[in-house]
């Protein structure tokens, strides 16, 4: 996820802070004429009931904050019940989202995919007679990254993703679009806790191997066998206690004078050269 200044970017042009946000500088007729809605928005309390009523995979349901009329308690109460995050927003935030749409106060983020189940994905291993080749994405913050591990993993054969439920980007439009058609075959599961999931794919056997600068170079780690390979957030990469609860790091050497890949670029890296083992 990219930002400016602190503040998060949507793609629909440039970022302000709530300060310069106005109808002054910003009239509120230009918004909404060059306003784009995006197709993972249901906005409104009755087109969210109606979506989660007929099934709807949704990632998250934004509630502005403070509010906790009759009508929204029983949405809030139905996500909660199907897994759904529930988040407590500015009033502005969701105006904003919506291009200023009646939202009734409160916004549904459908996902771009149903997601998976870790089982799911170690089933479809099984299925197929080969030993479980995943990748488990830790915190990671730009959709763009996770699209791309996807389209990277459906290449290398890997059998799924694993990501976070909380302090991670989820499967919006843009990592639908930018795994190019690859998040139809590809499944990934969402935990809520990934050390349980780690220790979890530990005690079936399989190898859990981090990415990380102080590992020792991948080219001289085992990646033979049943495998799952973790990648770090942008800025911080793995975190201690994940990296702590993995079997071993591996690193990627450097030759030039910035110390880092892009995430999806060292998944990438890693992701091939483990499929080649295989």
């Amino acid at each position: 996820m990219a930002y400016q200044n602190g503040k998060e970017r949507t793609g629909r042009g440039p970022v302000h802070s709530d300060t310069e946000y106005n109808d002054r500088k910003f009239p509120r007729k230009d918004r909404e004429e060059g306003f784009q809605q995006r197709d993972d928005l249901i906005v409104g309390r009755n087109a969210v009931k109606e979506a989660l009523k007929a099934g709807r995979p949704a990632d998250s349901l934004l509630v502005q904050r403070g509010e906790r009329s009759g009508a929204v308690l029983p949405l809030i109460a139905e996500c909660k019940e199907k897994g759904i995050i529930v988040k407590e927003v500015d009033q502005k935030k969701l105006d904003f989202m919506c291009g200023h749409a009646h939202h009734q106060g409160v916004i549904l983020i459908a996902a771009a995919h149903e997601y998976a189940t870790v089982e799911d994905i170690l089933a479809r291993a099984e299925k197929k007679g080969e030993a479980p080749f995943l990748v488990i994405c830790d915190s990671l913050e730009d959709p763009h990254n996770l699209g791309a591990i996807i389209r990277t993993a459906e290449c290398c054969g890997a059998h799924g993703v694993i990501i976070p439920e909380r302090r991670s980007v989820s499967l919006s439009g843009v990592v639908s679009k930018t795994s190019a058609g690859a998040l139809e075959y590809v499944p990934v599961a969402r935990v809520t806790n990934l050390n349980a999931a780690i220790k979890d794919l530990k005690e079936r056997n399989i190898w859990v191997i981090a990415a990380d600068m102080d590992g020792v170079p991948y080219k001289e780690a085992d990646l033979t066998g049943a495998v799952a390979l973790v990648i770090g957030s942008e800025g911080k990469g793995v975190s201690r206690l994940v990296k702590e609860n993995c079997d071993m790091t591996v690193s990627i050497p450097m030759k030039g004078k910035i110390n880092s890949l892009n995430a999806s670029v060292a998944a990438a890296v890693l992701m091939f050269e483990t499929a080649s083992k295989r």
